[in-house]
């Protein structure tokens, strides 16, 4: 099994609704998200999914968080923006914009980092 992994940052607010806590509190993080490949086959130029096209993917979904409140935007208007469920909504709209992989690559988990210490990762 061969694995990939490609790592980008953003910044944004958020603020957990119903928890007793600090965090209830509207406050920010800078974000690390680490987007990890699988598949048992690489490709004919000897690649399992091409970097720059998974960078691209990426960059253009966690645009669209980057320096916002969370909280304002779908689908966290509705669902708690914890590390968890921004793991799984980067996983449910980087899965939209990948090319389906000839070899059979994809997605084989998604790590979003709160903090240099604390993070939640989403597998599918």
């Amino acid at each position: 099994m061969y694995e990939i992994s490609v790592d980008e940052g953003f910044a944004a607010g958020h603020f957990l609704r119903g928890y007793k806590g600090k965090c209830e509190n509207q406050h920010g993080h800078n974000y690390r998200v680490r987007i990890t490949l699988a598949g048992k086959e690489l490709d004919s130029t000897g690649l399992l999914y091409d970097f720059v096209h998974l960078k691209q993917i990426i960059q253009s979904v966690i645009r669209s968080l980057d320096h916002k409140n969370l909280n304002d935007f779908a689908p966290f208007d509705k669902l708690n923006p914890s590390a968890e469920n921004i793991a799984r909504h980067i996983y449910d709209e980087t899965s939209k914009q990948m090319h389906a992989s000839p070899n059979g690559a994809s997605i084989s988990s998604v790590t979003v980092w709160e903090t240099d210490t604390s993070a939640a990762t989403f597998r599918p």
